[in-house]
């Protein structure tokens, strides 16, 4: 089996990369392609995939690197990519809760479409161990879903569509009353919803995509690291207010002590901003690996 047919044969790329809906497949593979320019500078070095879910990515740019690691919380989804994937040059799979402490660093981390599921104390105890995981001169790439802002109405509408056409699990995607939805597209919260999985160690709350706001993120990653660079897909000129996912390009933390000072790019306007500063789902750093039936991916 070539690695095409292998990644094709996960659940993700099936849902997603594959999907029908031409939108959808088309969002999903532009989040790739992005990532695999933003690691591609650190090719023959370390790539950890946290929260790697089907390992779709640990796919696609392991042959750039001499390790590849996929790490989730799901124990019957990292068996499934052992099945798949483990006999790739250079690529393992575990658990996040089996990354050692003080081990040997990653040249470059990728966490994507995680920290939005998390409740607050366990997102910033994962940007923490992210922080220590990275070699002092790596990076750690961040992607997070949009959804505020005119945006959300776009997704929202898609959402609904591929429900209506049977797609993925779309059909059990959060609902957003009148008042909510005037709120999230102006920027305003909206309370969001609690889930409860069943982890390794036991059960776990989660969130869903409902009342998230990717800058909540933004200024917590700002007080762990410097960003270097904020990005948009999938259409990168239009910046926030028309796109799907809000990326962001990070120096690991002993590199943000020796340049707090120095400003992030904001690659949509190309000009440069101060970084934010502010102020993880226990057993739920990936919510890749949440119970069936939970909240629909995101066009």
């Amino acid at each position: 089996m070539d690695n095409a047919d292998r990644i094709a044969d996960g659940h993700y790329a099936r849902k997603q990369l594959h999907c029908p809906s031409r939108v959808v497949a088309w969002s999903h593979r532009s989040r790739f392609e992005l990532a695999r320019a933003l690691v591609a500078p650190y090719a023959g070095g370390r790539l950890l995939d946290y929260g790697c879910g089907d390992g779709t990515f640990v796919a696609m740019v392991h042959a750039s690197f001499a390790e590849t690691r996929g790490a989730d919380v799901d124990p019957a989804q990292i068996e499934a990519c052992r099945r798949r994937l483990g006999d790739l040059r250079g690529v393992s799979f575990g658990l996040t809760s089996d990354i050692p402490a003080g081990g040997q660093p990653w040249r470059v981390i990728t966490c994507m479409e995680v920290l939005e599921h998390c409740l607050e104390g366990e997102r910033r105890r994962i940007l923490e161990e992210l922080a220590s995981l990275c070699t002092p001169h790596g990076r750690v790439v961040i992607s997070v879903p949009i959804e505020t802002g005119p945006s959300l109405l776009v997704k929202q509408s898609m959402r609904a569509v591929a429900g209506l056409r049977g797609l993925g699990d779309y059909a059990y995607r959060e609902r957003y009353s009148v008042v909510e939805m005037i709120r999230a597209v102006a920027g305003l919260s909206v309370p969001r919803v609690v889930y409860t999985g069943a982890g390794v160690t036991g059960p776990f709350s989660y969130y869903g995509h409902k009342g998230f706001d990717w800058r909540e993120v933004e200024r917590d990653i700002a007080d762990r690291f410097r960003i270097e660079r904020r990005l948009f897909t999938p259409v990168r000129l239009t910046g926030r207010f028309a796109n799907s996912q809000a990326w962001f390009v990070c120096a690991s933390s002993s590199r943000r002590t020796a340049e707090s000072a120095a400003p992030y790019v904001d690659s949509r306007a190309g000009s440069s901003s101060p970084a934010c500063a502010k102020t993880s789902r226990s057993d739920a750093s990936a919510a890749r690996g949440a119970p069936p039936r939970r909240p629909a991916g995101v066009p």
